[in-house]
């Protein structure tokens, strides 16, 4: 009889969870958006907490549905990519980026290291689209960009509050059009428009030259995947040469892999020693990346390196790291300030989210994004300097190089 009571007990809290079950969701279908409605939401296996009011997001949807004449030729999911490139552009940051299918594609066309284009870096210095660097023999190396080029407008666009992957979208296009840049460079009085024609770009690397007065020069132009192999040839050439006077010409060097920057380092640098650290704030404790201790050489090596305003991130970070740690001279003028770490992260199995978790703190703890690296000796190459064909900039670091 006591075990029946606890049993019909049991079955009536089981009647009354069932009702409140039903009348919840009775509340929930009669409350919810109507978005719900038409469209449902699914993949909801993520739980958020957050306080943000989602009520306007629904308001403005269904306002779309409601009131814009061609609310039914944009597809639902289009609209959800544009709310989450709204979400990343929140941060403020220009090298967060979220990847919709064909931008994805061509991101990862770059990585691989070909794409039709014109062949140069941008980056947004100041709030404004700025070049880094143009690639050696491309269409923007032959048209005479520069680092440190503004680009106000790319055909007839504007670029003020425009996305660096924006920016790049409007520049790339089909091999043998032309695209308008209208730049303003410092030292001019007025923007100059130029055309370009676009072709396919094939990134270099390096190259080497022994000079007639025993300094080996290495032009590193990127930090490809295949740049510490190669920097390794280099390296046996450098000591097959018999010299010990070293010129790393990292001038236009937009970056590229952390791992070739902390490789090519390891050349220089004894086991251990800090090349860079990975600061992530409050998320989680610094990553510090150490000298692989490869470091042939004494202490006799003359070494300098140059940089200008295209040295940008895997470049500041070599050249950081020989400054900091005494190993070598840096001659030029500022370098960049491109010093933050992105990660990148499949959002479905065709986009892309790249998100920026740290910035690169040079080894004496120097963040790189400030304000970039100022070399030892700084030199600028005025417009003068251009016309007339002079490298004050190699000079200097000749003489560095030659002094007793």
């Amino acid at each position: 009889m006591q075990n029946f009571s606890k049993t019909r007990q049991n079955i009536s809290v089981v009647v009354l969870i069932a009702l409140f079950f039903v009348w919840g969701i009775y509340i929930g279908d009669h409350n919810r958006p109507e978005i719900d409605k038409v469209i449902g939401i699914s993949n909801k296996d993520t739980q958020v907490e957050t306080k943000a009011d989602f009520a306007p997001f629904w308001k403005v949807w269904n306002a779309i549905n409601d009131k814009y004449p061609k609310a039914d030729k944009i597809a639902d999911q289009d609209r959800v990519y544009g709310a989450i490139s709204g979400l990343v552009s929140s941060l403020n940051d220009p090298y967060s980026v979220f990847f919709t299918p064909d931008d994805a594609k061509a991101f990862e066309d770059e990585i691989a290291g070909n794409f039709i284009g014109i062949g140069m870096e941008v980056g947004i210095k100041d709030k404004i689209l700025t070049v880094i660097a143009p690639l050696k023999d491309t269409p923007a190396y032959r048209a005479n960009i520069k680092p440190g080029d503004k680009i106000l407008k790319i055909d007839k666009t504007v670029t003020s509050g425009l996305s660096i992957e924006k920016a790049i979208k409007l520049i790339r296009g089909e091999k043998g059009t032309t695209v308008t840049l209208t730049i303003f460079r410092d030292g001019d009085k007025d923007p100059m428009e130029i055309k370009i024609v676009r072709d396919i770009i094939n990134i270099p690397t390096l190259d080497t030259e022994l000079r007639p007065d025993g300094i080996f020069v290495i032009k590193l132009y990127n930090f490809s995947a295949n740049s510490a192999a190669l920097f390794r040839e280099a390296m046996r050439k450098f000591v097959e040469s018999g010299t010990d006077k070293l010129l790393l010409d990292l001038r236009g060097n937009p970056g590229g892999y952390l791992d070739a920057a902390v490789d090519i380092s390891s050349w220089f640098l004894p086991s251990g020693k800090v090349v860079v650290t990975e600061d992530y704030g409050n998320n989680r404790n610094p990553e510090i990346y150490r000298s692989r201790g490869y470091n042939i050489f004494n202490d006799k090596l003359k070494f300098v390196i140059l940089i200008d305003s295209g040295s940008a991130s895997a470049s500041e970070i070599v050249g950081g790291a020989m400054q900091d740690n005494k190993r070598a001279i840096l001659v030029g003028s500022q370098s960049f300030g491109k010093g933050s770490v992105q990660e990148t992260m499949k959002v479905t199995p065709d986009t892309l989210l790249k998100i920026t978790v740290a910035k690169w703190l040079t080894p004496n703890g120097t963040s790189i994004s400030e304000k970039g690296l100022t070399p030892d000796y700084l030199v600028d190459i005025t417009k003068k300097d251009l016309e007339s064909k002079k490298d004050p900039q190699l000079n200097k670091a000749v003489e560095v190089l030659l002094k007793p």
